[in-house]
């Protein structure tokens, strides 16, 4: 969205300006998301919030209405339960012998901080027409209809996150405003990345364990279809620059399907979709050539 020439606020717990803790405890901070919002074009402030407290977002809220008077776009990308949600060898734990404690905390973290931050922050947002909310989860709407995810509590928080989208564009709509869902495919998120052992600049050599630049595990063959999180940004920014964007309301796409929509490119050239070589591909144990789904 900086690239875009947006003003961006970026929020979160993670600051170098304020002690708030998160769940994560990463270096990373909003203040250097902020700077590279600038550095591409736009215009990136930070804003220290817990979006699980409901008076640091109402705050926010009217230090938004007092700095800037209107929301354009609202952009719902918390989760911060990867931690919870654990690793292959904890996922299919029954409800009866998963972590009641993790698991409400889970939804708390994936469902409960949407809602708090909808609450205060879409008023900003349907003073004029034209409005764009995105929530950003894992899985289409039809891909998790028919697909068991993980655990109870990691199913349901995904599921529910593409049903507000749906629910919140009903209410939107009366004020000329859209919610759409928006699932990125294989993420490489700085977490991902340290997983693999590899930085954005070498990613690929996680495929190959034997590569000079890895010294981290393996990863499966189908990385090769993963994104940078610059592709699903640019979804969005597809998406709040058509002026026909309400055709998309209430629905629930990935980034693959909107890039061959309007044809914008990850920041290789290529536009990966690993959620059709998901479905076509994987889950019917076939092969296939990577590059042909990139």
């Amino acid at each position: 969205m900086g690239e875009a020439g947006a003003t961006v606020v970026c929020t979160g717990r993670s600051s170098s300006a304020k002690a708030l803790r998160s769940d994560y405890d990463r270096p990373e901070t909003i203040e250097e998301t902020a700077e590279l919002v600038t550095q591409l074009g736009g215009t990136g402030l930070a804003a220290a919030v817990d979006h699980l407290d409901a008076d640091q977002v109402k705050s926010l809220a009217e230090q938004l209405r007092k700095d800037h008077d209107h929301i354009d776009v609202l952009v719902n990308d918390i989760w911060g339960a990867e931690l919870l949600k654990g690793g292959p060898a904890e996922w299919n734990t029954p409800i009866w012998k998963h972590d009641l404690d993790k698991g409400l905390r889970i939804l708390r973290l994936a469902i409960d901080t949407h809602l708090v931050t909808s609450h205060h922050l879409l008023p900003l947002l349907i003073d004029e027409p034209g409005g764009l909310v995105v929530e950003v989860t894992d899985g289409t709407a039809d891909y998790n209809a028919t697909r068991y995810r993980l655990s109870v509590y990691y199913d349901l928080a995904k599921v529910a996150v593409n049903r507000l989208a749906f629910s919140q564009g009903h209410e939107l709509e009366p004020y000329g405003a859209t919610a759409v869902a928006i699932t990125p495919g294989w993420l490489r998120s700085e977490m991902m990345l340290d997983n693999f052992g590899v930085s954005e600049e070498n990613w690929r050599d996680a495929i190959d364990e034997t590569s000079a630049g890895h010294d981290g595990p393996a990863a499966p063959a189908d990385f090769a279809l993963s994104e940078s999180p610059r592709y699903v940004g640019r979804a969005v920014v597809a998406l709040a620059s058509d002026p026909g964007r309400a055709r998309w309301t209430k629905k629930s796409v990935s980034s693959g399907q909107l890039a061959v929509a309007y044809g914008f490119t990850d920041l290789d050239g290529s536009q990966p979709d690993i959620w059709r070589y998901i479905e076509e591909i994987r889950e019917n144990d076939l092969e296939a050539n990577p590059a042909d789904y990139r």
